[in-house]
């Protein structure tokens, strides 16, 4: 339930409601050339165009509307894109599409602003110098005021990317005020963003809350639980695998899981 529908506001609402999270893609890369190849599958799988559509349908699903649009692919990797969104409704001569085609060296990420809240997005792939293991991590932020709901698009943005291990927290922030005068810290009802993530998302992962309702903090960790070797591999078949090699390559994933899912680093077994 809204709390927002029953309250008559004085003035505009200034709660900031602010969703913040990380994703985290594992896979196995058996030498040096594999990894190169990875993490240039990764930078052609989310380049600006792809970002720039996720983030659209993030504006449409929340309710707000696009002012303009710049996004840009780097060499030798790497992407960005910036959208100005508008929360109530503008003609088409206000929306500016163009696109910058500079080449600047900065690094891959995406960010879009609203007119008094903002969404960002940030990529970083990476790798274990000693291990074969290379992780790909996505950092979003979705910062909103008034009546838009980050939480709206929740689903939507863990069905855009390979979720192994997605780690989430939501605040409220400020207050409004009713017309009496009375604050009101908070417009909306929430235990749990659990709440907010479909139960068909919700059956293929391990979950952990963490929430201090008395200041309006939300924290989820979620860490999938059906594990498919052939997912974690690239360029190659688990058939085409030895059984030891197999068991050696499970440990190290399933390693990397849970540290990232615990946030502690654990002794590699021998």
């Amino acid at each position: 339930m809204n709390k927002s529908n029953q309250l008559k506001l004085y003035g505009f609402n200034n709660l900031t409601k602010t969703l913040s999270f990380n994703i985290y893609d594992i896979c196995y890369t058996r030498d040096e050339s594999e990894r190169k190849a990875y993490i240039e599958y990764i930078d052609e799988q989310y380049n600006s165009d792809r970002l720039t559509n996720i983030l659209i349908e993030v504006t449409k699903i929340i309710d707000a509307k696009v002012l303009n649009i710049a996004k840009q692919d780097y060499e030798p990797q790497g992407a960005s894109v910036t959208i100005l969104i508008s929360e109530s409704e503008v003609s088409d001569a206000d929306v500016d599409l163009s696109c910058n085609k500079g080449k600047l060296p900065v690094k891959e990420s995406v960010v879009g602003h609203l007119d008094k809240s903002h969404l960002t997005v940030h990529t970083y792939p990476e790798s274990h110098p000693d291990q074969n293991i290379s992780t790909f991590r996505v950092d979003i932020d979705v910062s909103t005021c008034g009546e838009i709901s980050p939480l709206k698009a929740l689903n939507y943005l863990i069905h855009s990317f390979d979720s192994d291990i997605i780690i989430m927290d939501y605040r409220v922030r400020g207050f409004t005020r009713d017309l009496t005068g009375e604050k009101h810290y908070i417009d909306h009802d929430i235990n749990s963003i659990q709440d907010y993530i479909g139960k068909n998302i919700l059956s293929n992962y391990t979950t952990i809350d963490v929430n201090l309702h008395h200041s309006n903090i939300f924290h989820t960790k979620m860490m999938i639980d059906r594990f498919v070797l052939d997912n974690y591999l690239f360029n190659v078949d688990s058939n085409a695998l030895e059984l030891e090699e197999k068991n050696t390559i499970k440990q190290q994933i399933n390693q990397e899981m849970v540290e990232i899912f615990y946030g502690m680093n654990i002794p590699t077994m021998k």
